[in-house]
């Protein structure tokens, strides 16, 4: 048995569950323990510790003799990333030669002795459904379940990805409270959804536990009141967003921000305590938080969390604010591939319900034809609307005059105006279960009908630009009022990398080995061309304001939207972690321009295209050699990398120009 463990070989045995020690001694097992996360930081490989395990598999395996095995576990790692550079050769093989030094043999008394026992994979307050149905997935004894444990109608409850405590890495986001200026930026952009923010009374902290940390909100109007982030570490990936994008710099220490990854190990259990404690606090009051600002943002619940997506996702950000602004009343069709996987990846769901029990209804269906099932979502939301309105109207005599006004003519934009529609349907279903007419109870099934609904259909650039455009073009045309957003990671993330029409020029994908030799296409140009679609093309790590104004401008807007988010991907071959800073220089080269097309402004005598970033500051090599779906081919086709990169720094310039005239257009 060979084990990553922060514990070497002295302490390892007391640190393991006593039924683990009782299988390895009836097992005759032999016992190897290594610290592969430290080896592989160490060795500059970050979280990776592929290379150091298996280093370690075939040093104990036997499946050649020793010094044999190693010698092909190197030149594997030649062959597999002579494309990514010396840096990473070097890396690869330094943790190679530090595994074989780092690998210790643990004795194995005669008898179990411990007296830690297995943590169970739920914990004993979980949901019913959860305790009866997922922990025994969980524990890969799936099987064993009967037929009628299952849904009868194949749906699944919301926000079980809350129970599921990976416990994934070693290093976690720790917050300084002296240094934090409460931009909210570090919640804003967590790919997982494991921060959050509250603000409360001074008497509410006054039970808090030792370890809580909290400090007063530093913005005028809300004299003592505290603030605080939550950090659910178990949730953690140790991705360094929240690191990356914190503003707030130690003067002192250097390298030192308000957030820092440091050791989990030490804090774990006081940081269950402290995330229990603020799990009581009061929730903020939606109808009270700033919606316009990434500040005012981070107090609003996401209903989206903890999915399973890699470290540092590109494309969770993205869905975790739109959960955030509209979770309560949204329904999302999406489309298969990454997004579904971690969207649905049974038996455990990201998607979740807010304090109020409310959350996004969402659905997959086949790839190709996810707008079309979208516009469905329409379609009913609005057959049934009209239905309930015109029931509504009907029964004005027994409901009452004023409040079916109210109703029938109340606007729907601003979050405080929903939330007073929600408080009018619900008067206006107290009524009806006093009005004795088939009409009535027809009426309390489509009520809540009556509130406006957030239609959202999702998926990434295979399905957008490849296999479902045609559907997509369609469900555009219609001028419905639906929202579109393309989680764009420029590939096939989801099935092993393929090229798409959304990938580069230049760039190396699969059926792409050379570079692909033609502009990725402009299907936000081909949406503009419309005059009536709401466009636009955003990218969190570039400017998460201009982001969080384009989610709201899109749904705000009657009619239809197509929004274009630049998802980093561990596909192009980039160190996740700094996923932002290269969302940036893509927008920083001309890569990718950010821009809103509002067809309301015409109403205003206003332009509709708004240029959001100035003119390229930064060559596109700048950008594009951080990534080795570039950078490998000026090693394997240097002429012709040189020649490309060329061509997509004058496509940049073109198009970049094109926009440019676009925005200085007079009004028709």
């Amino acid at each position: 048995l060979l084990l990553n463990s922060p514990y070497g070989p002295r302490d390892v045995w007391n640190r393991l569950p006593r039924t683990v020690q009782e299988q390895i001694v009836v097992k005759r097992l032999r016992l190897y323990v290594i610290d592969a996360s430290r080896v592989a930081r160490e060795a500059g490989l970050g979280v990776r510790t592929n290379t150091t395990l298996q280093t370690c598999f075939f040093a104990l395996s036997g499946v050649l003799p020793k010094q044999a095995a190693i010698d092909r576990v190197k030149q594997s790692i030649e062959q597999r990333y002579a494309k990514q550079g010396e840096n990473v050769l070097r890396a690869n093989r330094e943790a190679v030669d530090r595994a074989l030094n780092e690998l210790h043999e643990v004795a194995i008394p005669h008898a179990a002795t411990g007296t830690i026992d297995l943590l169970d994979f739920v914990p004993q307050n979980a949901p019913e459904f959860v305790r009866r149905v997922t922990a025994p997935m969980l524990a890969g004894k799936g099987d064993a379940l009967p037929v009628g444990a299952m849904p009868v109608d194949g749906t699944y409850p919301s926000g079980t990805a809350a129970f599921e405590k990976r416990n994934v890495s070693d290093l976690v986001a720790i917050w300084d409270p002296g240094l934090c200026i409460q931009c909210g930026l570090c919640s804003f952009v967590c790919p997982h959804s494991v921060i959050r923010a509250k603000y409360c009374d001074d008497a509410k902290f006054a039970d808090a536990p030792a370890s809580f940390k909290s400090a007063p909100m530093n913005v005028r109007g809300f004299p003592g009141v505290r603030y605080s982030l939550a950090f659910s570490i178990e949730d953690c990936t140790g991705c360094g967003w929240c690191v990356e994008i914190c503003p707030a710099q130690n003067p002192v220490v250097s390298g030192k921000k308000a957030v820092n990854l440091e050791e989990k190990a030490p804090i774990l259990e006081q940081s269950r305590d402290g995330l229990a404690f603020f799990e009581k606090l009061p929730v903020n009051n939606r109808s009270l938080v700033d919606f316009a600002h990434v500040r005012g943002v981070q107090f609003l619940e996401p209903t989206f969390e903890f999915s399973g997506a890699c470290e540092g996702c590109g494309e969770t950000p993205y869905l975790k604010v739109l959960s955030q602004l509209f979770g309560d009343r949204l329904q999302v069709a999406n489309a298969t591939g990454c997004s579904s996987i971690y969207g649905a990846n049974l038996p455990v769901t990201p998607w979740a319900v807010n304090a109020e029990g409310r959350g996004p209804a969402w659905s997959n269906s086949l790839f190709e034809d996810n707008a079309e099932f979208g516009l469905g979502f329409r379609l009913a939301v609005d057959k049934h609307r009209e239905i309930a309105r015109d029931l509504l109207t009907d029964l004005t005599p027994e409901i009452g005059e004023p409040l079916v006004r109210e109703i029938l003519d109340a606007p729907q934009i601003e979050e405080s105006e929903i939330r007073a529609q929600r408080a009018r349907v619900a008067n206006l279903k107290a009524k009806l279960l006093d009005i004795h007419d088939d009409r009535a109870h027809q009426l309390l099934s489509l009520a809540d009908l009556l509130v406006k609904r957030s239609i959202w259909i999702v998926g990434g650039d295979g399905w957008a630009y490849d296999i479902g455009y045609g559907g997509l073009d369609h469900v555009l045309a219609t001028g419905r009022d639906l929202n579109v957003l393309v989680l764009d990671t420029e590939v096939y993330s989801n099935t092993g990398g393929q090229a798409s029409k959304a990938t580069p020029l230049g760039a190396i994908a699969q059926f792409a080995a050379a570079g692909k030799r033609l502009p990725r296409k402009d299907i936000a140009l081909q949406a503009i061309a419309y005059g009536n679609v709401y466009v636009a093309q955003i990218a969190m790590g570039a400017n998460p304001q201009q982001t969080l104004l384009a989610l709201r401008e899109a749904e705000a807007y009657d009619g239809p939207s197509l929004i274009l988010a630049y998802s980093t991907c561990i596909a192009h071959g980039i160190e996740m972690r700094h996923g932002l800073r290269q969302q940036d220089l893509a927008v920083a080269s001309g890569f990718w321009p950010l821009f809103r097309f509002n067809p309301a402004m015409r109403a205003a005598g206003e332009n509709p295209f708004r240029l959001d970033s100035p003119r390229p500051t930064a060559a596109f090599k700048e950008f594009a050699y951080n990534e080795t779906r570039y950078k490998a081919l000026t090693r394997l086709r240097p002429a012709e990398a040189e020649v490309l990169a060329q061509a997509e720094q004058d496509e940049i310039l073109k198009k970049y120009a094109q926009y440019e005239t676009m925005a200085a257009a007079a009004v028709d």
